[in-house]
């Protein structure tokens, strides 16, 4: 898959003081567009991680913050208990 940098421009009007947390304010809304990728389901959460520099325990705590779940909320039980079936199945092959 080809890599495509993407950038984020937006102008808003502030005073000279406010400024001052300019810095800050770009790296949440860094964070922010990272994890609303992570949240569609656009990007893997080592992916999320890598991003935004950070541990994935450290992405795991801002994913709690956001409300994001760590879990495939799409796997119906009848996926869920296929793949538990095949992991079980895994484990036992490689206890033999």
């Amino acid at each position: 898959m080809a890599k495509t940098e993407v950038e984020i421009r937006f102008t808003l009007p502030l005073d000279e003081g406010l400024l001052q947390h300019k810095g800050d304010a770009e790296c949440k809304a860094r964070e922010a567009f990272v994890l609303e990728l992570l949240r569609q389901g656009d990007i893997s959460a080592g992916r999320a991680a890598r991003l935004l520099n950070i541990s994935r325990w450290d992405l795991s705590e801002l994913m709690y913050e956001a409300g994001i779940s760590p879990f495939d909320d799409s796997l119906t039980e009848k996926t869920l208990n296929a793949e538990v079936k095949s992991a079980l199945k895994d484990f036992d092959e490689s206890e033999s």
